[in-house]
Parts: C-alpha cells; structure tokens; sequence
C-alpha cells in the first residue's frame, strides 16, 4: 500500500501575495499625515445590508479602504497628542499579520501548541518587574481588575471593594458583577488616594490607581494599611516599570497582591494585549480554574477561546528589547514635559497640575476649551471634565508627536498670538 501524500491546501488559506501587497500599499497611502488626524463624519460607505454576492478580492479591499482606512483616527499623525491610544510599531503589524493567519487558540493545547508556551514566557519576563510571580493574558484592564478582584473574593473572602472616586468605571462594574458592596473615596487635591491607616479594613480589597484616567494621578503606593487584598490598576502607568528614568514612580506596586496593566497602550501595542499578575499565581489561579469534558487544560480565568495576543509584544520587545522599550517611554515623557512647559510659559494659558505620567491637563484662560478643540484642524487633544470644568488633555502616547506643533494649533484654534 502506497503511503498517501498530504493533499494540497486550500486556496483560501494560500497566502495570496498579489493581495498582501495591495493592502500594505493602500495601508501606505493612508499614513501620509491629513489637515485633519480625526475626521469627524459620520456615515460609512457600505451597504446596509449583507451582501448577498460576493466582489473581487482587490475590489473589496479597494471600498473598504475609503470606509477604514481614509477615515480612521491617525494615532501616528505628528500633531495627534489626545488619548491612551497609541500607534502601533510595523513589527508588532507583521506579527499580527501571522496571528490572523495562524488563528491559534489558547484555551485547547492541540490548537496553540506554542502560543500557549509563548503567552507564558511573556508573563515570566513581565512579572518580576511588578513584584509578582505570574499572572495570563486577557483582553484589556476591565477584566484584568475584575480578575482581580475575583480572586480576591474568592481567597481572601473580601466582602467590600475600596477605591478612590477617580479609578476607572470598571472597579464599580467588577463589583456589580462580583456582588461586592463599592466604597467609592476622595482623593486629595492632585487626585491620589491614601488609604486610611485608622479605618478597618478587614474584609475590604483596597483598589489603588497607577495613572488615573482624566489627569495620570498615582495613589500611594507605599506604607498602606492592613487589608486582605491589595489590587493596582497600572492600565495606563505600569509600563513605567520598564523605564530606567521612571520605574520608581511606582514603587510599592511590589507589594501587592495583584496588578493589572494593559500593553495596548504604553506597550504600543495592537487592542486587546493586557495581563493580570499576581503575587501568588499559583493559588490565584486555583481559585478560578475551571475543567470540562472537551478540555485537555483547565480553564483558568473569565476569557475561554483566547487568540495569541502576546505574539506582537513578543515580537516587540524582541526587536526593542527593555531599553528600547525604555526609550520610547523616556522620549514620550519628555514630550509631555516640554509641552507642559509651553503651557506654563505662555500667559494665555494654565496648567491644571504636575505632569506626571505622560498626561497633560489645560486650558486657555479666556476661551472655552471645547470650542478650542472643535476648531483643531492639524492636531487633535482629548476634552476632561475636573470639577464641572473642561480641560484640554494631551496625552504623550504618540513616539511621533511633535509638542510644539500641537501647541502652535491650539494657539491658532484659541485665537492667540
């Protein structure tokens, strides 16, 4: 009997190289700079229903790009200083390109036979510069905190959950969901919360920011009072920890009992890249594993089907290494540093606060900043409401901003000379 051959691939999973390329040049046309970063139009240049037949691969690609690709926010823009949204480096593309093509899926051994080794040496470089000794992938802070916070529950028993009223709106949405009763508390001035050492915290979890949201703010950190857990969520500022320059910012984080960052932002990574790290990893995951007759793995965690989303940061630091990683956080915080000192030498303008993590928070004294940033045309900034006023908020996430252009925008826009 005649050994078979492998039958040949199907044409659909071929790589098609004549189509690859005519994406990456419509991709490449789309990276040239516009008048305008965010094109606010709405409407979207696609039938309203499915399509009943199909058009030419090309052909697709060509419509879809005036829908995607024209029209997308150009996080990469010079004069683009708005959100914790960052653009993405062509090396973590390419690998996404494979992460598409391989599709592989972490919850089955037989399907990610090395995606599943690879998440894991990630977490084994990562963790240690938090202090913990392990942690898993999950698709974003909102469920790394409500991880958190589960394993909390589930180990230590905790009844309450304690956060300062400036954390992000998922601790109020993990606590919902967990059952926990939400002790929402004040800040001071610059937006920091210390927990108080005379109050019992004995079945509370106390949930500390590293990097507010609306201003970059990092709570204590250092000598914190006894409670059962202690969670940080470092969504925005943990990636510091990677800095020669700015690591000590979050001293303290290594003292708690889990953290959670997401690397779609300072990692500059594609969506969906964030973990949850946990001092005692081992009993945390215990805690939340789960089997089935389909499994060959437990299930550890909220997330099942999970795609390989540390190959592009794998693929990153391999390229950047920790000082290239380092440098490019370096440079973003000292963009945030020169505009800051812009604002403050300029009388027309003030400054809400310190610039700490990379985020800068302003106005124009005599004119409202939300008409300014509705007449921004080259460069775009984020609006925040601080005590029912607006700011202009920039934040330093783009390695290709130019601050002082973002500035001169903003002078034209607010009608300064």
């Amino acid at each position: 009997m005649q050994k078979a051959e492998i039958p040949s691939i199907h044409q659909e999973h071929q790589v098609d190289r004549n189509l690859v390329e005519h994406a990456l040049d419509l991709l490449e046309a789309s990276r040239t700079p516009r008048d305008e970063p965010v094109p606010l139009k709405e409407g979207l240049e696609l039938p309203e229903v499915m399509p009943e037949s199909g058009i030419e691969a090309k052909k697709m690609l060509d419509e879809l790009a005036s829908s995607v690709l024209e029209t997308s926010a150009q996080l990469h823009h010079p004069g683009f200083m708005a959100h914790m949204d960052p653009p993405t480096p062509s090396v973590a593309w390419v690998a996404s390109f494979w992460q598409a093509a391989l599709n592989q899926n972490l919850l089955h051994p037989d399907v990610a036979p090395k995606a599943r080794f690879l998440s894991e040496r990630l977490v084994s470089w990562i963790a240690p510069f938090f202090g913990m000794d392990g942690g898993h992938f999950v698709p974003g802070s909102t469920v790394s905190n409500l991880t958190a916070l589960w394993a909390a529950r589930e180990i230590k028993g905790v009844k309450k959950v304690a956060a300062s009223k400036m954390a992000h709106l998922s601790v109020r949405k993990a606590a919902d969901i967990l059952g926990l009763e939400y002790l929402a508390m004040d800040s001071d001035p610059l937006h920091q919360w210390h927990p108080d050492s005379d109050s019992d915290w004995t079945d509370t979890a106390l949930f500390l920011t590293a990097g507010t949201v609306a201003t970059g703010a990092i709570d204590h950190l250092k000598s914190l009072p006894s409670a059962p857990w202690v969670h940080v969520d470092a969504a925005w500022a943990g990636p510091l920890r990677f800095s020669n320059q700015y690591a000590s910012l979050l001293d303290g984080v290594e003292n708690a009992d889990s953290v959670g960052f997401s690397a779609h932002k300072w990692m500059y990574q594609p969506k969906g890249a964030a973990l949850v790290l946990f001092r005692d990893s081992e009993t945390a995951h215990q805690a939340m594993s789960y089997g089935g007759g389909y499994l060959s793995a437990p299930n550890i965690g909220l997330i099942g089907s999970a795609p390989a989303s540390a190959l592009p940061l794998a693929a990153t630091l391999l390229h950047w290494g920790r000082s290239g990683l380092s440098d490019h956080l370096n440079a973003d915080m000292n963009k945030a540093e020169q505009l800051a000192s812009l604002i403050e030498e300029h009388p027309d303008f003030e400054i809400w606060g310190p610039c700490r993590t990379g985020i800068v928070v302003w106005k124009p004294k005599h004119f409202p900043a939300a008409e300014v940033r509705s007449r921004l045309k080259k460069a775009w900034v984020s609006l925040t409401q601080i005590d029912n006023e607006t700011w202009l908020r920039s934040v330093a996430a783009n390695p290709g901003a130019d601050p002082e252009f973002v500035f001169q925008q903003v002078l034209e826009a607010a009608n300064i000379r």
